[in-house]
């Protein structure tokens, strides 16, 4: 769907069928890792404690290149689409791709050569230490496929084109469920490379996504191109992208920060009540590729709109998906809160596991519709290109729960009750700061 056409469109019925492809590719990688998950499961429980401690760092990288850095990306493009400057757009992508490619070797060097101490300081000890490193390794060793798909998906859509690349990643996830089954238990002439193999999956099926996005791109079929040549490469350019994006992208690593300060409480409860909360966390992770099959087409949405200023018009796109994450958020964690056993029994047959995550959900699912109108507001706001409060409501968040944690350790007996408890409050916290400072004019 074209620039033009998104500034007249309805609005509630654009962002659906924007938001269409773009939830179901979320559908497919949910999916993809609850079959992820299930493989490990398989492994034993200290293979899930394992995977409970290097999947936020997967999660932050993913965040990173596809919500904060992707949707500074798609921010810029869809502005510069909103003005008529097809020669910006295209400068802005090739950069995007040069950024993508250093922020890959970033990862990888800091967890090829730091993986082990980082995932001990989380609680990580013995086998699910050694599941964790070996996980990590190769994904980090691999990153860069998953830096490009994201970055190139991101370019896509900012073009109006989700079904594009909605499409070139759920290919990617076909691939890696398949791959992943085959590496974790060594089918056929595979490998069993055992939690490992899931890794190796996912650095292949993304790979394969960035290829196909790569080759839509440079054919010229979303409107740019993607070029190598004749184009300017200039400072301007990266501080572009990156004066929104490294902003944007506190939000993620208070999000995962999150998850860590609580992971490491809970690994002092013990490896139950950490693959508990493991598989827990990973609902409210799997919630964030969810919430952003809405929150991507508010960031071309609102980027077109402010490009073309049309700002109030902006305001009512952001306002009408936020809302609609919102419930959809909010009915996931409610049905779970009643039911928890529909997720908890997915993964582990350990009743003691099964038990730490269905208290989890009981508490904490009542709040996902905050943590879900928050975080599409965030995506919003990368689109209006001003994330400033989005950003300092993870931090408040991060701030609650390191010191709701602190005083529970230091002057009561630390329970998994108050512990969730205290992650239900951060969720209410993080969607009333961001909703609250939009509504009284954080954009204008």
């Amino acid at each position: 769907m074209s620039s033009p056409v998104l500034l007249t469109a309805p609005i509630a019925a654009t962002i659906a069928r924007l938001a269409a492809p773009n939830i179901l590719a979320m559908f497919v990688m949910l999916a993809t890792s609850m079959a992820e998950a299930w493989y490990v499961g398989q492994l034993g429980t200290t293979a899930l404690a394992g995977l409970a401690l290097a999947f936020p760092m997967f999660m932050l990288m993913t965040m990173l290149s596809a919500g904060s850095i992707g949707g500074a990306i798609a921010g810029a493009v869809a502005q510069a689409l909103g003005a008529g400057d097809r020669r910006l757009a295209e400068t802005l992508t090739l950069h995007a791709v040069i950024i993508a490619v250093v922020a890959a070797a970033g990862f990888a060097a800091l967890f090829l050569l730091a993986g082990r101490p980082i995932f001990a300081a989380l609680g990580g000890r013995g086998e699910a230490l050694d599941h964790a490193v070996a996980y990590a390794d190769l994904l980090f060793a691999g990153g860069v496929t998953i830096w490009l798909a994201n970055t190139l998906s991101s370019v896509v859509r900012a073009c109006g084109h989700m079904r594009v690349a909605a499409g070139g990643l759920m290919i990617g996830s076909a691939c890696q469920v398949v791959l992943g089954g085959l590496l974790v238990f060594g089918i056929g002439p595979f490998p069993a490379l055992g939690i490992a193999g899931v890794a190796l999956a996912a650095v292949i099926g993304f790979g394969l996504g960035a290829l196909l996005l790569a080759v839509y791109l440079i054919s010229g079929a979303a409107g740019i191109k993607l070029r190598f040549s004749g184009l300017p490469v200039r400072p301007v350019y990266f501080a572009n992208l990156l004066r929104v994006g490294l902003l944007a992208s506190l939000s993620p690593v208070t999000s995962v920060a999150t998850v860590i300060v609580v992971t490491g409480f809970a690994a002092r409860l013990g490896d139950a009540v950490l693959a508990g909360y493991g598989i827990g966390a990973r609902l409210e992770f799997l919630m964030i590729p969810l919430i952003f099959g809405i929150g991507a087409a508010l960031i071309t949405m609102v980027g077109v709109h402010f490009g073309a200023g049309q700002v109030d018009r902006g305001h009512q796109v952001a306002w009408t998906g936020a809302l609609a994450a919102a419930a959809m958020t909010g009915t996931i964690g409610i049905v779970l809160a009643l039911f928890p056993g529909l997720w908890a029994n997915l993964f582990t047959d350990v009743e003691a596991v099964r038990e730490a995550c269905r208290t989890y959900l009981r508490i904490a699912g009542p709040f996902y519709a905050f943590f879900g109108l928050g975080l599409c507001l965030y995506f919003a706001s990368q689109g209006a290109r001003r994330v400033f409060w989005p950003v300092l409501a993870g931090v408040a968040r991060l701030g609650l729960i390191l010191a709701g944690g602190a005083l529970i350790l230091v002057t009561t007996e630390p329970t998994p009750q108050l512990l969730f408890g205290l992650i239900a409050a951060g969720m209410l916290l993080y969607g009333l700061t961001v909703a609250g400072a939009i509504r009284l004019g954080a954009w204008r």
